[in-house]
């Protein structure tokens, strides 16, 4: 199974619920990662420096990890916020659980 399930854990599938300005920006700096990607393509097959290599794709990894933490900001602020004020417990457990796994896969936990 793939992870994480399209929409969460047991959840229906849901789109992104950021403001369209941070929408923008997320696919604006998930666009400059795929530009980056393929720069560090061709430096791999024009055969750069291996230290060059490297450093481009450490600037890559923290552009993403950039993309992820809004990303994740905008979930803590909508969808956690939400279970969390509504009555459905069985949507909070779930909320909770993405959120330790993410945590857990990302090393933090």
């Amino acid at each position: 199974m793939d992870w994480p399930p399209p929409g969460g854990v047991g959840l229906e599938p849901r789109g992104l619920n950021v403001p369209h300005a941070r929408k923008d920006d997320v696919l604006r700096r998930l666009k400059s990662v795929e530009g980056h990607v393929r720069g560090v393509q061709r430096m791999v097959d024009e055969g750069a420096y291996c230290i060059d290599v490297v450093n481009q794709i450490v600037a890559i990894q923290r552009a993403l990890k950039k993309v992820s933490g809004l990303v994740l900001d905008d979930h803590l602020h909508t969808c956690v916020t939400d279970a969390m004020r509504g009555p459905d417990a069985s949507a909070r457990e779930q909320v909770l659980d993405e959120l330790v796994q993410v945590f857990e896969a990302s090393g933090k936990i």
